[in-house]
């Protein structure tokens, strides 16, 4: 399976607005959280999962999402190719990141928050999560 994004929309009229992603299947999802990076480190990396898959939302401000598929999960090339996707709150759309990937969550304004979705269970975490230095994969800020 190939990252993706799953395009929402936003309706607006005298009420309000309301913002939509209908084509994201809520099927396999056991947890989400809420990210918010502080101002002081508006980087969250690099964080690799074998089996579960990520689907981010934002829901205020903007992030950029990166993620390299990862080659070798003990000594991965820091020549991959990191990918990027920007996410805004007038944006609506779901960027999907299957296992085998690793992630940088990056925010770009002040008070900015990003919900994840995730498929593994709670208690399969530990045998999934693998975590690299921040600096493994450079990023162009």
């Amino acid at each position: 399976m190939i990252p993706k994004i799953i395009q929402g929309g936003n309706f607006s009229d005298h009420r309000g607005t309301i913002s939509y992603v209908n084509d994201f299947s809520f099927k396999d999802i056991e947890r989400f959280y809420i990210i918010s990076n502080s101002d002081e480190n508006p980087i969250r990396a690099w964080q690799g999962h074998k089996l579960d898959a990520k689907n981010f939302y934002c829901l205020s401000g903007s992030f950029k999402i990166h993620f390299v598929k990862i080659d070798n999960w003990e000594n991965p090339s820091k020549d991959l190719s990191i990918e990027t996707v920007l996410v805004s709150e007038s944006d609506s759309k779901i960027v999907h990141i299957p296992a085998g990937y690793a992630n940088a969550i990056q925010s770009l304004e002040s008070n900015s928050k990003l919900i994840s979705f995730s498929i593994l269970p709670l208690s399969n975490v530990s045998e999934d999560d693998v975590r690299y230095d921040p600096t493994y994969w450079r990023l162009n800020e």
